[in-house]
């Protein structure tokens, strides 16, 4: 059976057919995000126009062990991450907010002042349209967060009251008249109407995704901006939606949700448990109930795996929402089915740029190598796995899940935005490609990952610190260049380095000090040491890769926490196929350049010395991050061009070799795919000749009582290691 036609194809097809988009204005392939901090009630939030400061203290999170800073006190220093917010800061600076509007004062009847839609998918018969200026909303309030702008926040509230005038306008005189006067939309409520009698995509595409986005943004517009007026219009929306589905059958509703992007709701369920925090009303509450979508939610309870087929990001926000019901009801349910989702996605689902899916769908559990094409990882998938990330870990702080973050955010977020400025266009990534000779595309004005993609680089800084619940200890969960600001307790802590180049990494106390556990992240990949002083002494507190190192003292103006761990090159196998391989450093993916379509094919063991490490045929090329390896350049995976590139490799051992020593002896891997060499190099460094000889000379043996070699076999194995015996240290 063919696949359903992607939202993706739809769009190119449109970009050459549709005369309402102008071919210079179709876009092209978009990107997508993390999460923005949960949601704080603005303290004082007073009329549009006055500069609220949004609290720092969540509205529902008394439960949670580990809580974030509001986006504002975190402010990145200098690197690349600040470089690319600042392209995304240009271009919300510069777009004009009445293209943003058009649509809905289309829709309500009112003057669009001159202005055109965007564009993509935002047209003025789009199917969804309205998403996209849900996502400028978050995008403008994050942008505020992070500069406190004046113009920035006028540019909010010019659309924030657009919107109420939109919203009042189709409430009086709408044609049709909504159902109720909360609706907000840019299109009719027909398409509402038309889902309830089952009608499918692309008849209709995904209204209640349209309206979370809408309403997202505007509590954006009030957590982060202190907008008073966007809440109030985000909860007459809510009012509307609870008119809408709290009258409608289970059964209904579990087979609405069922239907393809028809049925894909965003996550409507979190920003209506999110709305009920700031409201109060059941009324929310029972809204967001709604959106239970029963099967795969009773699926992922049971940690049973039904993803194969599905779509991707249709349901991956579902489960964020499903951790906000859990935190006001209470029930377990909710957050067992999101931990166990999670893990049906991280492993087994996920490409080494921490991306997931094939053309928008969830493939089989293990199906890495098998799936690899040119429309891998939609870039929205991966802004909304982050974000469930980030939500779990408030609950859990488990370090896999900033593991999972960090590998997400460094590669594929980061290089999802192009290394060029644009003011009229995001210049995101909608797929990204991980086959041979993948090259990314950037554009993606309207469309899903447009959207989630101008978000993404404005909240870089969301998750680089926690605090526990008692306000005891400090999480440093990523070590990017920033400043914290923790009022409560009068710190600001400077946080210094190149990352996510090498290098040492430093916290200075600029002000304040006290009683305080600072918890460092030891990422996984930091199998070459993790060395913490402070204050120049050497810390003897240990912990393993993929944990955190508790420091705990009465800390003082001026102490300095100097973090050091080494890079280390190594490779990453394919769950299906372990001969596909992807390389990293450190926590970076490294991509070779190369204008061949095909897989490359790399060996790397016959050159190995007695260390066995890749740096023994990986060699550094003059430039950060950039290497070179038969022929080609390596260079990290976030530079974010238009040149062809190979994320994965196929890796040949097909004999067992040492140096010049050649055995003759097939090099078989046993079960798990892991061959004699995988396993013998993965015994490294030793100590001398003989430790190499006794260890080849043992594993031949379990290779031959597993039937793995013959005796010839095992003795030409073993008289090649001896021979090798000349093999020293580098």
């Amino acid at each position: 059976m063919s696949q359903p036609p992607t939202r993706r194809g739809l769009l190119r097809f449109a970009a050459g057919t549709a005369a309402a988009v102008p071919l210079a204005q179709a876009i092209t392939p978009a990107h997508a995000a993390p999460a923005t901090a949960p949601l704080a009630r603005a303290a004082g939030a007073t009329p549009d126009g006055a500069a609220a400061v949004p609290s720092a203290v969540p509205a529902v999170a008394p439960a949670w062990p580990v809580q974030p800073f509001p986006l504002g006190q975190v402010a990145l220093g200098d690197g690349v991450f600040r470089r690319k917010r600042d392209l995304m800061l240009d271009y919300a600076r510069s777009y004009p907010a009445d293209r943003i509007l058009a649509v809905f004062r289309a829709n309500a009847g009112l003057d669009t002042r001159g202005a055109r839609p965007p564009g993509g998918w935002e047209t003025s018969d789009g199917n969804l349209r309205g998403h996209y200026g849900g996502h400028f909303l978050t995008l403008v309030a994050q942008a505020y967060a992070d500069t406190r702008e004046a113009a920035l926040k006028a540019k909010l509230d010019h659309l924030v009251t657009a919107l109420g005038e939109c919203q009042r306008a189709l409430a009086e005189h709408g044609s049709p008249r909504p159902s109720h006067p909360g609706y907000l939309a840019a299109y009719p409520e027909t398409q509402f109407v038309l889902l309830e009698s089952y009608t499918t995509y692309p008849t209709i595409w995904a209204p209640y995704y349209t309206c979370h986005k809408i309403m997202r943004g505007l509590l954006d517009a009030h957590i982060l901006a202190g907008s008073a007026q966007a809440l109030t219009i985000a909860s007459a929306m809510g009012d509307w939606v609870h008119s809408r589905l709290a009258r409608l059958p289970k059964a209904q509703l579990d087979r609405m949700w069922s239907i393809y992007i028809a049925g894909e709701y965003g996550g409507m369920n979190e920003v209506l448990a999110d709305l009920h925090a700031l409201t109060g009303r059941a009324e929310h509450l029972t809204a967001a109930r709604c959106f239970d979508n029963t099967a795969l939610l009773d699926a992922c309870v049971a940690d049973r795996d039904i993803l194969d087929g599905r779509h991707a990001n249709q349901h991956i926000p579902q489960f964020t929402g499903y951790l906000r019901l859990h935190d006001h009801t209470g029930e377990e349910a909710y957050a067992t089915a999101a931990r166990n989702f999670w893990g049906m996605v991280a492993g087994p689902r996920t490409y080494s740029l921490g991306g997931t899916g094939q053309g928008e769908m969830f493939r089989a559990r293990g199906a890495i190598a098998a799936t690899l094409d040119d429309k891998n990882a939609e870039t929205c998938a991966t802004y909304n796995m982050l974000k469930l990330s980030r939500q779990l870990f408030f609950h859990e702080p488990d370090a896999a899940y900033m593991d999972h973050y960090e590998r997400g955010l460094t590669n594929h977020i980061l290089a999802s935005r192009r290394d060029a400025p644009s003011t009229s266009s995001p210049e995101v990534t909608y797929f990204v490609g991980m086959g041979p000779g993948a090259v990314r595309e950037y554009g993606n004005t309207g469309t899903c990952c447009g959207g989630t993609g101008m978000e993404n680089h404005t909240k870089y800084q969301d998750s680089v610190y926690f605090r526990s619940a008692a306000g005891d200890a400090l999480y440093v969960n990523l070590y990017l260049a920033s400043t914290l600001r923790w009022p409560e307790k009068g710190l600001v802590i400077d946080q210094t380095g190149d990352y996510p180049a090498e290098g040492v990494r430093t916290l200075t106390f600029r002000e304040g000090g006290g009683r305080l556990d600072v918890r460092l992240r030891v990422p996984s990949w930091a199998t070459g040491g993790f060395t913490v002083t402070v204050n120049g002494v050497r810390q003897r507190a240990e912990a393993e890769p993929g944990s955190y190192l508790t420091l705990s003292r009465n800390w003082q103006r001026g102490d300095r926490i100097r973090v050091t761990a080494p890079y280390r090159l190594r490779v990453e196998r394919a769950l299906d196929d372990p001969t596909v391989q992807s390389l990293f450093y450190g926590p970076v993916l490294l991509v070779a350049r190369s204008q061949e379509t095909g897989f490359r094919t790399f060996s790397f063991y016959k050159d190995f010395t007695l260390r066995g490490d890749l740096a023994d045929v990986i060699a550094p090329e003059g430039r950060p991050l950039h290497f070179t390896t038969h022929g080609l350049t390596l260079a990290p995976f976030h530079l974010a061009d238009g040149a062809r590139y190979h994320a994965y490799f196929r890796r040949s051992e097909p004999v067992v070799v040492f140096g010049t020593a050649d055995s003759g002896v097939p090099n078989r891997a046993r079960g798990d795919g892991l061959t004699f060499l995988d396993v013998l190099w993965g015994q490294a460094p030793f100590v001398n000749s003989g430790r190499f000889v006794q260890a080849a000379r043992t594993l031949a043996d379990t290779w031959l009582a597993e039937g793995l070699f013959t005796p010839a076999e095992r003795d030409r194995v073993v008289a090649a290691a001896s021979r090798a015996r000349t093999v020293r240290r580098r």
